[in-house]
């Protein structure tokens, strides 16, 4: 990875590398360090949407455009300029300016690059695979990687960033967790003002969108995976966690309570 940035994985959270496979990023040095490919891969780029994808890519289009609505108004309310980030969909693998990564790594964002990157084929994982169904759990995972373009601009991502090498492990996984809880919480505020203008929530949408956080936080994942958790390894918060954040976001729309991540005790999250 030239840039020096880190890829962030989002929405749905993931367990230690050495126990299951990566789902929304995980440790992101190591897992793009270890899926690095080789240069020049011819497969290592955005692929062609197969046109049964079709209505999936338009929804999740309209999904990203409404972001936008949201984060252009609230950014503007701060004095800030919003900077649209792009959507890359793929097929298998694909080459970021933040390192090499397969369909396993899960949607994430390149601060990097500031660019969204989600393989089509997650979507039907959500609903089979991780038993999240509903088109509103494909919302939330985009916006939770949304937030995490946010959290870019606004400076959240340094501030974590700046502490890599400082701080143990433990600690370092500590602000992970932060982070992520806090791109849960930007995506429930991101609901919260396009249902205030656009009415975009029907009835089940929410239910749709707390399955999904729930279903993968790091507590219920490393319990399938190996039986029993590890409270020190979590890198994106518990079930109850994601769950929570993201609702208090979509119930306030307070864009200023996001800063609470990094001021609350652990034992508050």
């Amino acid at each position: 990875m030239s840039t020096g940035r880190l890829a962030v994985g989002g929405g749905l959270g993931t367990i230690v590398l050495l126990v299951v496979v990566v789902l929304l990023g995980g440790d992101p040095q190591a897992l793009l360090q270890q899926m690095q490919g080789p240069a020049g891969n011819p497969a290592a780029g955005p692929q062609q949407v197969d046109p049964a994808e079709q209505p999936l890519k338009d929804f999740v289009s309209v999904v990203l455009a409404d972001t936008e609505d949201v984060w252009h108004e609230l950014l503007q309310q701060q004095g800030r300029d919003y900077r649209v980030p792009k959507l890359v969909l793929y097929t298998g693998q694909v080459q970021s300016a933040c390192g090499f990564a397969s369909a396993a790594t899960g949607p994430f964002y390149c601060p990097a690059d500031e660019k969204v990157y989600l393989d089509l084929s997650f979507c039907e994982e959500l609903q089979t695979k991780y038993r999240a169904p509903g088109d509103f759990a494909v919302a939330y995972v985009l916006a939770h990687e949304v937030g995490h373009h946010v959290q870019n601009l606004v400076g959240y991502s340094d501030l974590v960033d700046k502490q890599r090498g400082r701080v143990s492990k433990a600690e370092q996984n500590q602000l992970s967790v932060r982070l992520e809880l806090q791109a849960d919480y930007l995506a429930g505020v991101w609901a919260h003002h396009a249902e205030r203008t656009k009415k975009i929530l029907e009835s089940g949408d929410v239910e749709e969108a707390l399955g999904a956080a729930s279903a993968v936080g790091d507590d219920r994942l490393q319990k399938q995976a190996q039986g029993y958790v590890v409270p020190d390894s979590f890198t994106h918060g518990t079930s109850s966690q994601r769950s929570r954040w993201f609702r208090l976001g979509l119930q306030t729309g307070d864009l200023a309570r996001a800063k609470e991540l990094f001021e609350l005790p652990e034992s508050q999250l």
